[in-house]
């Protein structure tokens, strides 16, 4: 089973409430990097859960894993736990997870917010880069990773020496192979595109507008293809907008699930 974080459930493993909350993690962190989110959620009422992807932080490991694989998963985990329906909130890889959970499972999805990711699948040269990638962690380990990805997943020339430290030591955990195994699922996900039309569901997007990695511009291709989807942008924020501006974050998923509570009260 999934380890994960979660705030508001009761010792049966019950949801509190209705409205719960299922977040995603990033590619190569954990669900450490939702620890404001949960703390926010859980002042405000909201049950919150946050699972590691396989190999993270106890999760067990497996390899030659895919995004479907983890969407049946991340369902048995909810029926495990009591939860019935989740807003799904997904930063990156977290965003293709959750679009996977929305074709497999749509059941069990109340709404979406879909931070900081894309759609579309890899171009020619992206699937090489991945590749190449992962060649490189297998032999040199979670360092590599780090060394690789730190100087993108921030607002460039910003001075952030504890998002960092909290990015690294997430990373650091891990080792190379299980590093390795989630960015070859990430290489072999679907192309979501001919997904969005068919999201019916509450949606919104949030993108920092200083990512490089997935800028505002694919943010407003899934708002124009999602019907009635909601399209926000975090100033003074990359890749990582949660953990560069978890203030302006939490206001933003805060009332994208206030939105929902009066459309549905529960």
């Amino acid at each position: 089973m999934l380890t994960y974080r979660e705030r508001g459930l009761d010792r049966k493993g019950k949801s509190a409430n209705g409205h719960a909350v299922l977040l995603l993690h990033a590619f190569p962190l954990s669900s450490e990097m939702w620890e404001s989110q949960l703390d926010m959620l859980e002042k405000q009422g909201y049950v919150a859960i946050a699972p590691n992807v396989y190999g993270v932080d106890g999760s067990p490991a497996r390899k030659a894993w895919t995004f479907s694989d983890y969407a049946d998963e991340l369902a048995g985990l909810l029926e495990t736990v009591g939860i019935e329906k989740v807003t799904v909130a997904g930063l990156s890889m977290g965003g293709y997870q959750a679009f996977e959970l929305w074709k497999r499972h749509p059941e069990r999805v109340a709404s979406m917010v879909l931070c900081d990711t894309r759609a579309e699948n890899d171009t020619p040269e992206a699937a090489l880069n991945r590749q190449e990638f992962i060649t490189a962690v297998r032999k040199k380990g979670a360092g590599e990773a780090v060394r690789r990805m730190l100087p993108q997943v921030f607002m460039e020339g910003a001075v952030r020496p504890k998002e960092e430290e909290i990015f690294s030591s997430m990373v650091m955990r891990q080792s190379g192979d299980t590093i390795a195994e989630t960015m070859a699922a990430i290489a072999g996900r679907a192309d979501s595109t001919p997904v969005l039309e068919t999201i019916s569901c509450p949606t919104t997007i949030i993108t920092g507008k200083e990512d490089r990695l997935t800028p505002p511009a694919l943010a407003a291709l899934m708002q124009r293809d999602i019907p009635h989807a909601e399209n926000l942008l975090l100033d003074n924020a990359g890749h990582l907008s949660n953990l560069e501006q978890p203030a302006a974050f939490n206001r933003l998923l805060l009332n994208h699930l206030e939105q929902l509570r009066l459309r549905d009260p529960g």
